[in-house]
């Protein structure tokens, strides 16, 4: 008995240590599926991926078009499709789709799609399976980052038959039976495209074919082996023996259809088997450079989904052509041109935190996407605002200026700084002529005014606050570059304009007319007018850059205090018709507190610059337990391309950057027992939290390798060091550490009047 009890803990321990070493494992990809227009827990799909990788595949259960194609409670899949969506409000570009079936050939979607079910279906990051009950079809997919694999395991039949569908919106198809292969193009896109947009794919199969038609706009012509038009496919056939596998090797290219061929040599002359096993590798080796030891499996789950969701945005858009070189279909002006690009980020929800933590767990992919950032001013004539693939009309603000200047105050090497210092003055002194939130929109009124004015502009707040924090960004930049003071010194008083929109009779942030009045009527918790997807209790505290500034509009800390304990206590206000946003923060009992959306993510981490750090440690540990998890409806609101999931990370670390650029991290409160960074340079950063667990949330102590340390922040520099951070926990705040002035991060308005003394 002894020794079977001993075989078994053996067992254990073994299985503990293989999860631990293969962290990919934790991952499910279907967490924030559960999703719908009226209500997001993620508005994510599986994507099965490479990090950062050009092409994603997914299991599309929406009909063609539809923004939210793949639901978790949907329960027919129409294909398997190669994706590019950033998010479901953005829609897709270049996408076409693969679907298996038997019997007579079917092309309508709806009527080729089969039933399956979560119980058959296995969904990692580098493979998914699923069990398509119509057709007793067995479907896998392996990606690499521009090609996949996919098997299908048939039943005996005659009719075994693969569909190619290229979309509609202009498609071309081509079978060429003599190569087992189908190729063609695909224009579909959402917008944000050249003219001479097309995605170039080519399928090559490793059976002949017994049977092939073209698809032309839903009428199936058989032995018609090319098409041209609207909405095309194709579909081929095979005889199959029960349990024979038919291997379909997919690439693209936005380059051409020679570089779709060229893409095709990444799957080599590899196994299914082979292709799934390097991509979990790479996949490995990516989420281990956080290495995560606790013993609750279900917080590992949502640590690494978060991770996992962390390295996806942005996508590589750039191809290696036969030379070896690395070139990019440039989706501003449709020429291929040298060099890196990258694209499906939106900076207004991903500046907060996704690309300071790029900055620091993976500096080296973060150097290719500033060169990226040169290459789309080179060619665009501004740096992206929200881009997919190209400049998109979403959102407010002009926070590629965040982006680039977090890059240069963390050592960000191997491109034109020079350039990229040329592209931010461009983008904050101009407007894009056809897409209005690229550069800034209102630059003339709000560089004459200080602020821009409700009566001319709509969501006027929020672009006051963002292009006031924007124009610190500049004139941080500026001084690092060594930019001569005259140069930037217009930029340090900018950086200030967030005073002129704040009312100090409400001590919140209120819209203001060009003549100096205050928009009337205003209600705090109405959404919309001059906000954006929030009201003013969200962004009154989007002064990332100078919090002690905004502490002395309140009137001091107690009044900050006040109105940081109220956000948690002011009721949502229910409204007949309400965005999901709205709803979303409605259902979370938190007040004004909105996770689910980007402006107040950063606010927690504000109880720290008035020396009430153990209440930030609270309600951190609030939201992580509540509003996240590894499930399907895992997040309270969107992912929006890393950000919400890149704060579950650096959060549950026990810091956050709440102001890119000041090489800063505001601590929080770490949620795990240990965590090791193992950063590029080759160095690690051991964070161990002694007695932490549910109660135990509070610091009770804190080391930096080995000295006592009292500070309410962390620096780049700390963590890029290595060493070790050793907290002590308890169940009840601490009130004396953190509450001296020096312990408060960093502040603009601090920092001013220090260099004047």
């Amino acid at each position: 008995m002894r020794k079977a009890f001993m075989c078994v803990a053996l067992a254990f321990i073994g299985a503990l240590h293989t999860l631990a070493k293969d962290v990919v494992d934790y991952v499910n990809p279907l967490v924030g599926t559960e999703s719908k227009f009226e209500l997001s827990t993620g508005n994510t799909y599986p994507a099965i991926a490479m990090p950062w990788g050009m092409n994603f595949w997914m299991p599309q259960t929406g009909r063609m078009g539809d923004g939210w194609a793949y639901v978790y409670w949907h329960d027919k899949i129409r294909g398997f499709k190669q994706t590019h969506q950033p998010s479901p409000w953005i829609n897709d570009y270049g996408q076409f789709s693969i679907m298996p079936e038997t019997g007579e050939p079917v092309f309508d979607q709806d009527k080729r799609a089969s039933w399956f079910s979560h119980k058959a279906e296995i969904a990692k990051p580098y493979y998914y399976r699923v069990y398509l009950a119509d057709y007793d079809v067995v479907a896998e997919m392996a990606p690499t980052s521009r090609a996949a694999i996919m098997r299908f395991t048939f039943p005996e039949t005659d009719k075994a038959n693969i569909v190619v569908d290229a979309f509609d919106r202009g498609s071309h198809i081509q079978v060429l039976p003599e190569k087992n292969m189908i190729i063609g193009y695909t224009t579909k896109n959402s917008g944000g495209v050249p003219s001479n947009f097309k995605n170039y794919f080519v399928v090559q199969f490793s059976k002949p074919f017994t049977y092939r038609a073209t698809v032309t706009n839903g009428n199936i012509a058989e032995g018609k082996l090319e098409a041209k038009e609207n909405h095309v496919g194709a579909i081929v056939g095979f005889n199959t023996k029960r349990g024979e596998q038919v291997l379909v090797r997919v690439a693209s290219s936005f380059i051409s259809p020679e570089q779709a061929m060229l893409n095709l040599k990444e799957l080599g002359n590899n196994s299914f088997d082979q292709v799934a096993e390097q991509g979990r590798k790479t996949w490995n080796e990516t989420l281990s450079r956080i290495e995560v030891n606790d013993p609750n499996v279900d917080h590992l789950r949502t640590f690494y989904s978060c991770l996992y969701r962390s390295v996806l945005f942005p996508r590589s858009f750039y191809e290696i052509d036969a030379k070896g070189n690395t070139v990019h279909y440039s989706p501003y002006n449709g020429e291929v041109r040298p060099g890196y690009m990258f694209t499906d980020t939106g900076f207004w929800d991903t500046f907060r935190c996704l690309f300071p933590f790029l900055n620091m767990m993976y500096p080296s992919m973060n150097d290719k996407m500033q060169e990226g950032l040169v290459n789309a001013y080179l060619e665009s004539g501004f740096l992206p605002e929200w881009a997919s693939p190209g400049h998109r009309g979403c959102m407010v603000g002009n926070n590629s200026a965040s982006i680039v200047v977090d890059a240069i105050m963390t050592g960000r090497k191997g491109y034109d700084k020079d350039k990229l210092w040329e592209a931010v003055l461009h983008g904050a002194n101009s407007v894009h002529p056809q897409v209005k939130s690229t550069g800034r929109d209102g630059f003339e009124l709000y560089n004459k005014l200080g602020y821009v004015p409700c009566d001319k502009l709509s969501q006027s707040v929020a672009r006051t606050l963002e292009y006031a924090y924007n124009d610190w960004c500049i004139y941080t930049m500026g001084k690092a570059l060594g930019r001569p003071e005259k140069e930037i010194k217009i930029y340090a008083k900018r950086a200030m304009n967030y005073r002129n929109v704040f009312d100090p009779s409400l001590n919140l942030m209120r819209g203001k007319d060009s003549n100096g009045k205050f928009e009337t009527p205003f209600n705090p918790t109405d959404w919309g007018r001059s906000f954006t997807e929030g009201d003013t209790w969200h962004w009154t505290w989007c002064v990332f850059h100078d919090p002690q500034g905004l502490v002395d509009l309140m009137g001091g800390r107690d009044n900050f205090i006040h109105m940081m304990d109220s956000t948690f206590i002011v009721p949502p206000v229910a409204k007949e018709h309400m965005i999901h946003e709205e709803r979303e923060m409605q259902v979370m009992n938190m007040g004004q507190y909105a996770h689910g959306n980007q402006p107040i993510q950063h606010m927690i981490y504000l109880y720290n610059y008035v020396a009430q750090p153990w209440k930030a440690q609270y309600w951190l540990r609030q939201v992580m337990d509540k509003l996240y998890s590894a499930n399907p409806d895992g997040y309270c609101g969107d992912e929006d391309n890393g950000q919400t999931s890149a704060w579950y990370v650096f959060s549950a670390l026990g810091f956050y950057p709440v102001c890119p650029g000041s090489n800063q991290y505001v601590l929080g409160t770490p949620y795990f027992k240990n965590v090791k960074l193992h950063l590029e340079g080759g160095k690690t950063l051991d964070i161990t939290a002694q007695n932490c667990s549910t109660e135990n949330k509070y610091i009770q102590t804190m080391t930096l390798n080995g000295a006592t340390y009292d500070k309410n922040y962390i620096t780049y520099n700390d963590v890029m060091k290595g060493g070790s951070i050793l907290f002590n926990m308890g169940a009840t705040p601490n009130k004396q550490r953190g509450t001296k002035p020096d312990a408060a991060p960093y502040s603009f308005s601090v920092k001013a009047k220090k260099s004047k003394k």
